[in-house]
C-alpha cells in the first residue's frame, strides 16, 4: 500500500511519537502525573508525545492548521487544511499500565476528512486510511465484520465516568443492548474502538460527547472500511457533537434502533 505523501507523512510522524510514549509506558510508575480534572488525567509523556507529532506534521506542511488536545487550535496560512491530532487516546489505560492506547491524527481538507491514522504502539498496530483509497492495518486490508444478527454480534463503548451527566443515557443504553447481542466491551480509546469495528473485531461502536481529535481519524478508517457512521441523533454532524453511532452495514439499522431507543 503506497499512501500519498501527506499519508506517509502522517504515519511517519505517528511512529516516532510511538516510540516516544512507548519508553514512557515502560516507566509508567515513575511518570509525573497532574490533575487535568476528573477522572481525565494527562502526563508529560502525551505533552512529548504532542511534541513530537507537531514538529513533524508542521515541519513537513508548515502552512496547515493546528488542533489538537493539549495545545489547543492554531490558524494555518492555507486556512482548507488542518491536522487533527489526539497524541494519547487512552491515558487512564496508559497511566494504569494498560496496552491499549493510540496516536489519533487526521488531515482536514474544506472541512472533510481526507486521511487518517490510528496507531496503537505497544502492539505496533498501524491503522490508517484516505478517502476512496481504501482502509488498512499495517500490510492487510480492512473489512467491516460480516456478521449479520445482533445476538451474535459484540459492540463497544465508553461509559461516563467522574459524574459525567451522560452516564444515566449510557445505561438505559446497555439496558436495551445486552439482551439481545453477544457482548459489550469498554476498552478505553475511542480511536482504538473505531479502529476496531473497522477491522471486524467488533461489529459496532457508540458513544456520546467525544471531542474531534477522539474520532476524526477513526471515522475515515471506518468509512473506507466498509462501516457506517452516523451521529446518535441521526441529524447533526457527529464531528461537531461527538455522539458517534457506528456498526457494520448488515447489523446498523438493527443497531440503532436499539441505541437510539
Amino acid at each position: 500500500m503506497i499512501g500519498s505523501a501527506n499519508l506517509n507523512i502522517m504515519i511517519k510522524a505517528a511512529r516516532k511519537a510511538g516510540r516516544s510514549l512507548v519508553k514512557d509506558f515502560r516507566e509508567v510508575e515513575n511518570l509525573q502525573v497532574s490533575m487535568k480534572g476528573a477522572g481525565d488525567f494527562v502526563s508529560k509523556a502525551d505533552l512529548a508525545a504532542e511534541a513530537i507529532l507537531k514538529q513533524e506534521l508542521r515541519d513537513a506542511r508548515p502552512t496547515y492548521g493546528w488542533l489538537a488536545e493539549e495545545g489547543g487550535e492554531e490558524e494555518g496560512e492555507d486556512p482548507t487544511r488542518r491536522w487533527i491530532v489526539d497524541p494519547l487516546d487512552g491515558t487512564t489505560n496508559f497511566l494504569h499500565g494498560l496496552p491499549h492506547w493510540a496516536i489519533s491524527v487526521a488531515l482536514e481538507h474544506k472541512g472533510q476528512i481526507v486521511a487518517g491514522v490510528v496507531y496503537d504502539a505497544a502492539k505496533d498496530e498501524m491503522f490508517f486510511a484516505e478517502k476512496g483509497q481504501g482502509a488498512w492495518m499495517n500490510d492487510t486490508r480492512l473489512r467491516v465484520s460480516g456478521r449479520r444478527t445482533m445476538i451474535e454480534s459484540i459492540f463497544a463503548t465508553g461509559v461516563p465516568f467522574g459524574g459525567r451527566a451522560d452516564l444515566p443515557e449510557t445505561l438505559k443504553d446497555l439496558g436495551r443492548l445486552m439482551p439481545v447481542c453477544a457482548g459489550v466491551r469498554r476498552w478505553g480509546s475511542a480511536a482504538l474502538d473505531l479502529a476496531y469495528v473497522a477491522a471486524g473485531r467488533y461489529e459496532g461502536f457508540w458513544e456520546r460527547r467525544l471531542n474531534i481529535w477522539d474520532i476524526a481519524a477513526g471515522v475515515i478508517i471506518l468509512r473506507e472500511a466498509g462501516g457506517m457512521v452516523q451521529p446518535i441523533s441521526g441529524r447533526d454532524d457527529l464531528l461537531e457533537t461527538g455522539d458517534v453511532l457506528a456498526a457494520n452495514e448488515v447489523i446498523f439499522d438493527s443497531f440503532a434502533k436499539v441505541i437510539r431507543g
